[in-house]
């Protein structure tokens, strides 16, 4: 009964490893900052366009609020390439959904890259 436990709690450790995605040296983390009017409406769109992150290369994404205010907003994407993050940025459709749940203004976007050190 004990390996079994122990056989059950590998094979979900496993998944969620899969799940969470592993950056490798040389991955992209591309950080976008802006102002929100609503962040509950802002959160509720934005994981409404979780599919067309994964589709167009994001590996994992979190979500940050400022602690003076919540609706300026953080948001992390993980890519594999520099190549895969530009050219999400550039979705005519992530333009759309940012314009239609709220972002004021234009957003801040600067990308870093995994160390291979």
């Amino acid at each position: 009964m004990k390996i079994r436990n122990l056989l059950i709690a590998c094979l979900m450790g496993i998944a969620v490893l899969g799940a969470a995605g592993v950056a490798r040296a040389g991955d992209v983390r591309m950080f976008v900052r802006h102002e929100v009017a609503d962040y509950s409406a802002w959160h509720k769109a934005y994981n409404e366009f979780a599919s067309t992150q994964k589709k167009n290369g994001v590996f994992y994404q979190a979500v940050y609020q400022s602690t003076d205010d919540p609706n300026d907003v953080t948001v992390i994407h993980d890519f594999h390439s520099l190549e895969k993050a530009k050219a999400f940025a550039a979705l005519p459709e992530l333009k759309a959904a940012m314009e239609k749940s709220g972002v004021k203004g234009a957003p801040q976007i600067w990308y870093t890259m995994k160390s291979v050190k």
